[in-house]
Order: C-alpha cells, then sequence, then structure tokens
C-alpha cells in the first residue's frame, strides 16, 4: 500500500472561495495557499459549523496516519495479485444525517470529501459539514446521475458514496460510475440487479438454500393474473413493489374484494418511488417478527455476517426501533439465519455492506427470505455499536480492494463481549394522527448526553428546517447496554432527556413503546403498535400541575420587563407591587390541544386556570382539576435556558418553556409528566370576524399533499369506506376514505397534481352527515 504524501499546499482556482479562519489554520499547519483572481460561484461553498465558520480537518489532516490504521487492519491479510487502491477523494451523494456520518468517517482517516445539497437544503447542516458543497438544483437532484458524476470528476473525486436511498440501490448509476472511471462505494451493478428484483432474486435464493415466502414472483403483471395468484395464495396477502423498499409500494391485503384498489395504489406508489410499478404478491404471515442480518463482502470471496437486528416495531411498514442481537430467539436459529444471510450474499457475488431481510413466523420458528437491501441501511449504528466496528470505514476498506479486517470468529468474539443496542428513530410525525409527516422550524433542540453508550446521528440542529420534500426523519438515538435491560433503561433516561419544539414529534410514543410491557419483555412482530393501539395512544389529559405551568409561563414571559422594577422597588419604603398593578391582578388563562382538529360536531377540551400573583414569584392558582380549592406555588423563568423552576405545595418541578411563533401561538411544554403543545382557544367572535364558514359536509387534506389521483365524480354516491382521493405526502401515500354510507359527492375541489395545505378542503358532499376528516 502506498504512502500518501502530506498535504503541503491548496490552490484556489476561479470558483473556489476560502474564509480567512480557515486559510489562518492552513498556514499554521504549513499549507500554503495560492488563488487565482476571478468570481465566485455561488454552487460552491466551504465547511461552516453551527454558529460560524470552521476550518476542514480534512484538508488538513495526513493521509499517512490513514495508510497506517488501514496497513494495521489488512497486515495479516492474504497477499493477493491486485494491489489494494488507496481513496484519497470522495462524493458524498447524499443528504442530511447519513451524509454528515461519512463524512465523520472519511475525516477521522484523511480522505478529503464533497458534499452536495439541492435548493430545499440550501442551509442544512450536511451541506456545510465537508470542504467543498455543490447545489443540484431542484429537490430531486440527488436522482440527478449526470448531473453528480460531472461534480465528481470536476472536483477529481475518485470515489461515490451513496448514502442510503436515493441512487444506492441503482444499478445503472453504479455501472455508470465504473464507465466513468469512479469508484462506487457500493456492491457490483449486478448483485444491485438481482437483488433489487425481488422476483429475480427469490429464485435465486431458492437456488441457494435461502428459504423463501410462498408466493407469485412471475413477470405477468395483468390485474386478474395477480388477483387469480392471490386466490391459489390464500387471503391475507402481501402485495410488493418488485424494486421496492422502505416500505414504499407494499400493501397487506385481506379480502379479495379490496384487491384491486391495493393493487393500483402499491404500483402507482411503487412507480413514483422507484420507477417501476411491478410487483410481487406473496403468503402474508399474521405474527411476523422482521429479523435482518448485516453482511459484509470483500473482493476475494470472504463474507462475514456481523449479527443480525430486530427490526419488528414499524409503522407504516417502516421501522422506527431497531434492536441487536434480537430478544427472545433460540440460537441454533441465530446462527442458521447468519448462515442463510452469507449464502444469500455469496450466491450473488456480493461486495461491501448489505443487508438480508427475513420475516420471521412466530407461530412456528420458521424464517423466509424476504429482500436484500444493497446499501448501507439507515440503523447501521446498531451492529456498530454492538461489534465496536466502523462500518463506512470497511465499506471505503472493501471499495480499495482490502480484504475483510475480521473474520467470522473474530466478529463473534468481539460482539460476546459488546452487550445489546436499540437505536429509536426520531421522526417529524404525528403519532395520534396515524404518523403522518409533518415539517417546519426546529424552534429548540435539547439532546441527551453523549457517551460511549449514548449517540446521536443527526442531520438538524435546532434552527434548521424540517423539509416536506424528504423523509421526515430528524435523528437516530443509538444506545448500548451490557444487556437488554440495561439498554432499555438508557434509552428511557435518553428519550426522556430528548427534547424537540416546532414539529410534531414521536418521541413521547418512543417512551411510551419503551415502558410497554410486551415490548420490555420482548415479545414483539410487526404488527406490534396495531395490536397495542389502547396502551401505546392513551387519552392524555393536562394534569393540574402542567396547566398551572402553562398559566405560569404565559404570565412570567408577558410580565418580564415589569417584573425588573417591581423586584428593584422592594427596596423602596412602600414597595410598588403594594398598588394596583396588573401583574398583581387576578388573571384567568385558558388553553386547549394545539392538535386539536376541527369538524362538525368536534368541540375541544378547554383548560381554565385561574391566577394571581401574591408577592414577585409568589402565585395562587386555582384549575379546572384542583375544584374550588386554590394552591400557592412560586415559580421562576430563565428566558435564554427556557427553563422554568416551580415549587409546589409538596413537588418541585423543573420543565423547558418554548414559546411557538406568534403565527402558530403554541406553547411548547417539557415536563416530568411528558410534553405538551397547547394554545390559547379562538375567542368565538374572531371566526365570525374572519368570515369562517364550517363545513359539515366536507373532509379535509389531514397534512401538506400532492394530489395524485381523483378516484369519484360530483353526483357519486359512494360507501363508507370507500377511497375517495389519493394524495402524496413525503413520498408516501395516503388514502381519503368516504366516512358515510351512501354520501352523494357535490364538489371535487382540488385537481390531480395540485398541492394542498394542512386541513384544506378536499370533497364536498351533498346535505347529509359526515365525520369531516379522513378516517
Amino acid at each position: 500500500m502506498r504512502r500518501q504524501p502530506r498535504f503541503r499546499g491548496i490552490s484556489l482556482d476561479t470558483y473556489t472561495t476560502l474564509n480567512p479562519r480557515t486559510a489562518t489554520a492552513c498556514l499554521s499547519n504549513g499549507v500554503n495557499i495560492s488563488a487565482r483572481a476571478g468570481s465566485i460561484m455561488p454552487n460552491y461553498r466551504l465547511a461552516r459549523a453551527a454558529g460560524g465558520w470552521r476550518p476542514s480537518s480534512v484538508i488538513l489532516r495526513s493521509s499517512s496516519s490513514r495508510v497506517q490504521h488501514r496497513a494495521a487492519h489488512t497486515k495479516d491479510a492474504p497477499q493477493t495479485t491486485t494491489p489494494a487502491k488507496s481513496l484519497d477523494s470522495i462524493l458524498i451523494a447524499n443528504r442530511g444525517e447519513i451524509a454528515i456520518r461519512v463524512n465523520r468517517t472519511a475525516a477521522q482517516h484523511g480522505i478529503r470529501t464533497t458534499t452536495l445539497y439541492t435548493t430545499p437544503d440550501a442551509e442544512s447542516q450536511h451541506a456545510h459539514c465537508s470542504p467543498f458543497s455543490f447545489n443540484l438544483g431542484p429537490s430531486t437532484g440527488y436522482l440527478d446521475q449526470k448531473k453528480i458524476l460531472a461534480v465528481a470528476k470536476q472536483q477529481g473525486c475518485q470515489a461515490i458514496h451513496p448514502g442510503y436511498g436515493f441512487l444506492s440501490e441503482n444499478a445503472d448509476f453504479a455501472r455508470r460510475c465504473a464507465e466513468e472511471g469512479v469508484t462506487f462505494i457500493g456492491p457490483p451493478p449486478s448483485a444491485i440487479e438481482d437483488m433489487g428484483d425481488k422476483a429475480r432474486s427469490k429464485e435465486i435464493m431458492n437456488g441457494a438454500g435461502v428459504p423463501c415466502v410462498p408466493g407469485y414472483h412471475g413477470s405477468d403483471q395483468a390485474p386478474e393474473t395477480l388477483a387469480a395468484e392471490a386466490d391459489k395464495i390464500g387471503y391475507p396477502v402481501l402485495i410488493k413493489a418488485v424494486r421496492g423498499g422502505g416500505g414504499k409500494g407494499m400493501r397487506i391485503v385481506r379480502t379479495a374484494k379490496e384487491f384491486p384498489d391495493m393493487l393500483e395504489s402499491a404500483k402507482s406508489e411503487a412507480r413514483n418511488s422507484f420507477g417501476n410499478d411491478e410487483v410481487l404478491v406473496e403468503k402474508y404471515i399474521t405474527t411476523p417478527r422482521h429479523i435482518e442480518v448485516q453482511v459484509f463482502a470483500d473482493k476475494h470471496g470472504n463474507c462475514v455476517a456481523l449479527g443480525e437486528r430486530d427490526c419488528s416495531i414499524q409503522r407504516r411498514h417502516q421501522k422506527i426501533l431497531e434492536e441487536s442481537p434480537a430478544p427472545n430467539l433460540d440460537n441454533a436459529i441465530r446462527k442458521d439465519i447468519w448462515e442463510k444471510a452469507r449464502a444469500a450474499a455469496l450466491a450473488v457475488n456480493y461486495e461491501g455492506a448489505g443487508t438480508v431481510e427475513f420475516i420471521f413466523d412466530n407461530d412456528t420458528g420458521d424464517f423466509y427470505f424476504m429482500e436484500m437491501n444493497t446499501r448501507l441501511q439507515v440503523e447501521h449504528p446498531v451492529t456498530e455499536m454492538v461489534t465496536g466496528l466502523d462500518l463506512v470505514h470497511w465499506q471505503i476498506l472493501v471499495a480499495e480492494g482490502n480484504e475483510l479486517p475480521l473474520t467470522q470468529q473474530q466478529v463473534e468474539e468481539g460482539m460476546a463481549q459488546r452487550g445489546h443496542a436499540i437505536e429509536a428513530r426520531i421522526y417529524a410525525e404525528n403519532p395520534d394522527k396515524g404518523f403522518i409527516p409533518d415539517s417546519g422550524k426546529l424552534l429548540h433542540v435539547r439532546l441527551p448526553k453523549e457517551t460511549s453508550d449514548v449517540r446521536i446521528d443527526s442531520g438538524f440542529i435546532e434552527g434548521d428546517e424540517v423539509s416536506s420534500h424528504y423523509d421526515p426523519m430528524i435523528a437516530k438515538l443509538i444506545v448500548r447496554g451490557e444487556d437488554r435491560k440495561d439498554a432499555l433503561r438508557k434509552m428511557a433516561a435518553a428519550l426522556q432527556d430528548y427534547e424537540v419544539a416546532g414539529p410534531v414529534t414521536n418521541i413521547d410514543f418512543l417512551k411510551r413503546v419503551c415502558k410497554s410491557l410486551d415490548f420490555v419483555s420482548g415479545q414483539v412482530e410487526t404488527g406490534y403498535i396495531e395490536k397495542h393501539r389502547e396502551e401505546l395512544f392513551p387519552h392524555t389529559t393536562p394534569t393540574s400541575e402542567v396547566l398551572a405551568e402553562a398559566a405560569l409561563a404565559s404570565f412570567l414571559q408577558s410580565s418580564q420587563p415589569s417584573l425588573g422594577s417591581v423586584l428593584t422597588s422592594l427596596q423602596s419604603p412602600s414597595p410598588s407591587w403594594l398598588s394596583t398593578s396588573a401583574d398583581f391582578q387576578p388573571r384567568t388563562f385558558q388553553f386547549q390541544s394545539a392538535d386539536f382538529e376541527a369538524g362538525p360536531g368536534r368541540v375541544p377540551e378547554i383548560y381554565s386556570v385561574e391566577l394571581q400573583q401574591v408577592i414577585p414569584g409568589q402565585f395562587l392558582v386555582r384549575t379546572d382539576q384542583s375544584q374550588e380549592r386554590p394552591f400557592q406555588v412560586s415559580s421562576s423563568l430563565d428566558p435564554e435556558t427556557h427553563t422554568m423552576t416551580t415549587y409546589f405545595p409538596h413537588t418541585r418541578h423543573t420543565s423547558r418553556i418554548v414559546f411557538g411563533s406568534s403565527e402558530s401561538g403554541i406553547l411548547h411544554l417539557f415536563t416530568p409528566q411528558g410534553s405538551f403543545r397547547l394554545v390559547a382557544p379562538p375567542p368565538a367572535w374572531l371566526s365570525k370576524a374572519l368570515g369562517v364558514v364550517e363545513k359539515p359536509n366536507s373532509l379535509f387534506s389531514p397534512m401538506p399533499a400532492k394530489i395524485l389521483r381523483v378516484l369519484v365524480k360530483p353526483g357519486d354516491a359512494v360507501q363508507k369506506d370507500q377511497p375517495l382521493i389519493v394524495i402524496e405526502s413525503m413520498k408516501m401515500e395516503t388514502v381519503i376514505r368516504s366516512p358515510a354510507e351512501g354520501s352523494v359527492v357535490k364538489r371535487i375541489v382540488h385537481n390531480e397534481g395540485e398541492v394542498v395545505r394542512s386541513g384544506v378542503e378536499l370533497v364536498e358532499f351533498e346535505e347529509g352527515e359526515t365525520d369531516g376528516s379522513p378516517p
């Protein structure tokens, strides 16, 4: 392996800028700078950290340390006739946390990186994490193969790391990279094609002795053929996009009657997501677990299994909690799954990181091949925590032509010492509304403290915007414990410390899952959330203490300037607070849930709090819950840290209070009882003054979305639960169904292709009863 020269200089061409602080860091490290005169091209930018610019460690690090580090991994490996080729520059063709994650490993090993961003992502963290970043233009830019390859060539990048999603499993892109002389950090195109075609992959797996689920994987895609095959298999069946992944293009069908609509929906979602609407039909296992194996293979025929992950806790067929090792799994079955995963990878001459996914039948203990993801998975940190390995570094080593650093035996010996790991995905979504995605500015972010056992992979910081153009994942929280009980304890503590204000998140929902008795005991399956709906979706009412804190925060935030003068006046013989100042008069505050959805016959629950300041910082409080008897509290609010400390008669509460924008009026409370989003109810006269008219016979959009398909027309009489309109948000389809039997459509408000805001009217019915919102 050749020794790489230390960077001794940086030459800036016409289209590059260098920040003064970076320049200073370069000079202090003995790196010369030369530049040509010329204009600044806005597509390029230098690395910027939160709060200001920082010099990039990537372009200053000596690559000799990287060479020594790699040599340590490969010195005992058998020598091959083809020497390994070191990669010194990588283009990261992705966004968000995975782009930052790849950049971090590259920087640690002296590899220069270039990142990409689109116009909606122009201010994102990943756009500033590397020395250079290039604007791809519109939101679809991460799929622009031609432009991405052009940037790689222009920047002199030897390799492209595709991350996950987008082009990571695109065989054509991998092939084009090879044709352009750019190393694709991933498997060969043939392996991507074999495993990306669900029907073809089943044939290969059967030949390799890997068990497969009974189903139809044929090329005849006529709806009547697929329906007939579903009848042969027997309901329930699963329709799955042949080139699918991430839950897209997948539908569970329980009766023959609903098969046509489900088929069209799955095909449409597959076309929009993958450009291919072919599907397969398989037997749906009623109590399945999702168990997957992380495999790694090199160019020399070596392949290892880095343990398994249980990803059974899902919503919308997408994972939200992953853990390793899988709980309550017989060790003999565990080892068998590993071997079958290795056989699957070797059957397609795999190289690099891949994940072989299996359906495990809880009732019989059998497992079946489901698919192989030919890329690094979102949940790869779980495996990193239980193996102590850097999988991105392994990807680079394999792409360079090195042999795998460890044997299967060495991997297993290491895992025996690493305990248990769990990952929770933090999403901007509303679990109480069917997990519909949310977006908006992150007004407040408070993270758990990171340690060797607590890790956070995030693509956002406070002040960033969660865009509606992309997946709504904000971050991944990963913990490791000596065993599963220890890991669960650490996860619960970390979630308790995790606060996000702005978009609605799933943090409180994750807390409930982690405390759910069956989850704690490891009794998991992919239908867990639905089966435990009553436990996981309780109707929560703010306690008397929480309502008191909301009123106190509103009071303290509005009166802080005058409070300062009041405290000063305490030194005078006649304190001003003895006067009739408004700060010491009784006041009434009213609140309702910020997530209440207006609709015909729906009335929000209003919470009233009476409050009077008796002396500065001390109050008498009466809430609906406390009945007639007021209680005395003392409270203070630190506007810099959003921290409010309140002493109740028998307890002390320390909470974080975040005030939303004046437009939203939302009060975010992070309390010992949980988090709450409250608003002041609008006065009755306001709706009349604004001319707001209630629409008792209409359906409204539950989220910002695009109208994909309109399935009915004016004059149609529809049945209860009949699909009316299909909308798309963040690449996921949602079907708007009829809420009542025998309703007659009066008007379709928006046409196919139009983009609508949340709460916008979609369908108007003739006079009659409706629910007013999508079921």
